[in-house]
């Protein structure tokens, strides 16, 4: 078929990739696509740099994107959502792995020594709002009826919806979700009063002798609510390279976590719901870290993956959304925006407090309300500061997913950073530069968003290099070489 007959049959995705193959730097441009290991929208970026030798003002590389094939350069948008871009949500995946194993086995310039400290894995969970359907077991793990009858099936979309949602507490649901982050703070102040009351000292005393370090993750369950997957760890006063006291043994630390946890509580007063009291739920979970190696079935690896795990996922695991339902160009008061084609308007902005557009998402019922329920609240002035309409996408949760204590592990940035020095490197050689000396090398650089995404047919060579990718993992994982 000649090239005219196919300009007429081929979709706009294809002729652009035939545009793009075509070019005369088309090695250049898949090099690029290739570079980013199948992100999903990445950023497009204009500029230039020069690097120059100082002492003897020799310009020793200059780099402009107008000299790339499409214009300007691609960079990874960095997204940790596995249902926005899969590829970044690996490499975020995999940082925080390392960041949680290096406080648990040491590495990443904490000491192997850390292994011996005191650590637990705890999970704090959301109280009841009101019966939801699940699937209870009896003691011997065999699956009983839920309240309405049925046994459920493990993807039965039931599961976490309420039984009456005319009774259940839509207000306090979202409500927890805002303050979420609030009880975990307190929970954290709690936590050293109680271990520093187990110790007999005075929380002065406790510090001078004793730091709580910790990594968590939020997690959403089915009905909506998050809660909180920890790794908590007792370490010197200066941290991971100190032993605690030996009377700060797992049996305090558990005993002291449980007493914290049943102390925290945020009051929430309100005209339009009157008087609330957030508590954590009775659910509270809390187990000894092991050896990896050993025949316990959570050993300090198993942790990692799991807490890694859940890094990357957000309110859509529970049937919500991945995106803000607010209207940017007016943070939320006027305008209109469209998500995949749909037009949505801002009730904020039409003034009638009715969530018309939210009958057009593609949700659950459940989720909906949450929804409308956030939308709701959001216009109390009482609740101003939790911008609820704002975070209506993650059911009022506004938290960060994953934090640490300072002196837990190395951070995020540390881990980019060596990545970044990395590939900086493997650049140098690349492009035959000399070792430069930082004190006399300076780089000039000028950059600009140009904007995100793919053309079409870029998103196709995306698309393939992210399914090899796929398939050499999947080969490796089952013992290929």
């Amino acid at each position: 078929m000649d090239t005219l007959n196919l300009r007429h049959v081929a979709s706009p995705a294809v002729r652009d990739l035939i545009h793009l193959v075509n070019l005369p730097d088309f090695d250049r441009a898949h090099q690029q696509i290739d570079h980013l290991g199948g992100c999903t929208e990445p950023v497009r970026l204009l500029g230039q740099t020069t690097t120059i030798d100082t002492a003897t003002g020799e310009v020793l590389r200059s780099y402009n994107t107008a000299d790339e094939p499409t214009g300007s350069l691609l960079t990874s948008c960095g997204n940790r959502r596995a249902s926005r871009c899969p590829a970044c949500s690996r490499v975020y995946a995999a940082d925080t792995f390392q960041l949680i194993r290096a406080g648990l086995t040491g590495g990443k310039s904490v000491p192997n020594t850390v292994r011996t400290h005191p650590r637990v894995f705890a999970t704090l969970t959301a109280p009841s709002f009101g019966p939801v359907h699940n699937r209870p077991t009896d003691a011997s793990g065999v699956l009983r009826p839920c309240r309405c009858g049925k046994r459920h099936e493990a993807a039965d979309a039931l599961l976490g919806t309420p039984l009456d949602p005319k009774t259940y507490d839509y207000p306090g649901a979202v409500l927890f979700n805002a303050h979420a982050g609030a009880l975990w703070a307190r929970f954290t102040i709690y936590l050293r009063r109680e271990i520093a009351a187990r110790l007999g000292l005075t929380q002065k005393a406790a510090r001078a002798v004793l730091r709580v370090s910790f990594a968590k993750v939020a997690e959403y369950q089915k009905r909506g609510l998050v809660h909180f997957h920890a790794v908590i760890r007792l370490d010197g006063p200066d941290g991971s390279t100190q032993l605690p006291p030996p009377s700060a043994t797992v049996t305090m630390l558990a005993d002291a976590i449980r007493a914290a946890a049943a102390r925290v509580s945020v009051t929430v007063v309100s005209d339009a719901i009157g008087e609330r009291e957030l508590l954590w739920g009775q659910q509270l979970d809390v187990r000894e870290i092991a050896a990896f190696g050993t025949e316990a079935e959570l050993t300090d690896h198993a942790v990692a993956a799991y807490v890694a795990k859940y890094a990357t996922k957000s309110a859509d695991s529970s049937g919500a959304l991945d995106r803000a339902l607010f209207c940017r160009p007016c943070q939320g008061r006027g305008m209109t925006l469209t998500r995949h084609g749909t037009p949505l308007q801002c009730t904020a902005c039409t003034g009638t407090g009715q969530a018309r557009p939210l009958a057009r998402l593609a949700v659950e019922r459940h989720v909906r309300q949450m929804i409308r329920t956030c939308w709701e609240l959001g216009t109390r002035p009482e609740f101003a500061e939790l911008k609820l309409w704002k975070w209506a996408h993650m059911l009022g949760f506004r938290g960060h997913f994953s934090t640490k204590s300072r002196c837990y592990s190395v951070t995020l940035g540390a881990l980019r950073d060596n990545r970044r020095a990395w590939r900086t490197e493997q650049a140098r050689a690349h492009t035959g530069l000399p070792d430069l000396d930082p004190s006399t090398t300076l780089v000039i650089g000028h950059w600009a968003y140009h904007g995100s995404g793919y053309s079409p047919g870029a998103e196709l060579l995306a698309a393939a290099v992210w399914h090899r990718r796929e398939v050499e993992r999947q080969f490796t994982a089952e013992g290929g070489c």
